[in-house]
């Protein structure tokens, strides 16, 4: 790259509308459902899956504008992994956790993120969110780190990392973001849910990282309005704090309304006198699942809007707010398992076999659901002191 050109310049801007995106989202529902066994089997988003998901777009919804992102804002990510969950879970995964990724990039330091789109807008980054496998030491312009981190999904198709390491102050991480030469990807995903995550572990061993790669993602749209001023975007100007997660809770929305396709669809080739479908119970199995999926939905998307709402009115968050979304997340995730285990149980003998994907969506419903991000009772907890004045 010449002196004074930034990467951004080389990105050509090609908008796409938030219709067109969740139009090609649709488009590929049946292409990875027919490779989801074999996403399985390479324990990995098949490459051609990669290939499609970055050729329709869909991944860019994350990039801020300058690094060939489009007019939408990050809601239309989440409508995204609504839908691709339907089709693979695994996949939808990865590409909920990349496009917010990408969005959460915008936070970093401008040389950080001419740094990282210097490839092109579909640069891609994992990452590994548990500060307790990393050691931190400061260096001269930068840090010093090594560790090993648990559950990277996607890190296969990814040439960054971002990892956590032990902040300043407690229970406030430091996020750091390394290229591919700096660490090791070890294959430990062997897994009964979420199998084509590929979600290994990363091991850094003595990697310097400059200080313009570093952020504190608690200051980051709250006392750091780096993103917001650089971009603009209207959800840079909340906490990040406020909209990390949601990627997490999409993707299992979609697969619980991917059981309920297979539910109905079985249901509609076994219909006729004296057949299962005929049956009053799985008709109200149905309806209860399919009401649980909605109000889940719903609950999603009705957050997302109060916090860009809130940020378009320059309003702030209380900690009360913080933690009730971080309960909203966990009771979507509930109310997504409890759909697909109410179909599931109600599927018969054959919903075991391998070849029924209402098995895989119960794997992988209940493996999704166990991100800490998900987890009901330490949220709920938190939430119910916080409610009542106990913290």
């Amino acid at each position: 790259m010449s002196p004074g050109k930034s990467a951004s310049a080389g990105i050509a801007h090609s908008s796409l509308t938030r219709g067109e995106l969740l139009r090609r989202a649709a488009e590929l529902v049946p292409v990875l459902k027919e490779r989801a066994t074999r996403t399985e089997e390479l324990r990995q988003v098949l490459p051609e899956s990669v290939q499609d998901l970055l050729a329709s777009g869909l991944i860019r919804i994350g990039n801020p504008r300058r690094y060939g992102g489009h007019d939408v804002e990050v809601d239309t990510a989440f409508e995204v992994g609504f839908e691709l969950g339907r089709g693979c879970g695994s996949t939808a995964w990865c590409y909920s956790l990349w496009t917010a990724h990408n969005w959460w990039l915008g936070h970093f330091p401008a040389q950080c993120q001419e740094e990282f789109f210097a490839t092109g807008p579909d640069t891609l980054f994992s990452s590994g969110l548990n500060p307790a496998g990393g050691k931190v030491e400061p260096a001269s312009g930068g840090f010093r780190v090594s560790g090993r981190w648990g559950f990277s999904s996607g890190c296969d198709a990814a040439t960054w990392v971002m990892v956590a390491v032990p902040g300043a102050r407690p229970n406030e991480p430091l996020w750091l973001l390394l290229p591919r030469s700096d660490y090791q990807i070890v294959d430990t995903w062997f897994a009964s849910g979420m199998r084509g995550s590929g979600s290994k572990d990363i091991v850094i061993k003595d990697a310097f990282v400059p200080a313009h790669r570093a952020v504190d993602p608690e200051r980051c749209g709250a006392e750091d309005m780096t993103g917001w001023e650089l971009h603009g975007r209207l959800s840079y100007r909340a906490p990040l704090r406020c909209l990390a997660g949601w990627d997490l809770a999409a993707p299992l929305i979609g697969i619980a309304q991917g059981a309920i396709d297979e539910f109905t669809a079985r249901a509609q080739r076994m219909s006729g006198p004296g057949r299962a479908a005929d049956s009053v119970a799985l008709q109200l199995r149905l309806a209860e699942a399919a009401a649980e999926v909605d109000a889940a939905r719903a609950l999603h998307r009705q957050d997302i809007r109060e916090i860009l709402d809130r940020a378009a009115r320059g309003e702030g968050f209380t900690e009360l707010d913080r933690v009730r979304y971080r309960r909203d997340k966990a009771f979507i995730a509930r109310l997504s398992v409890r759909a697909v285990d109410r179909l599931f149980d109600g599927s018969g003998a054959r919903a075991v076999l391998d070849a029924e994907p209402i098995q895989r969506c119960h794997r992988d419903a209940h493996g999704a659901s166990h991100h800490a991000a998900l987890s009901w009772d330490l949220i709920a907890e938190q939430f119910g002191r916080q409610a009542i004045g106990l913290t």
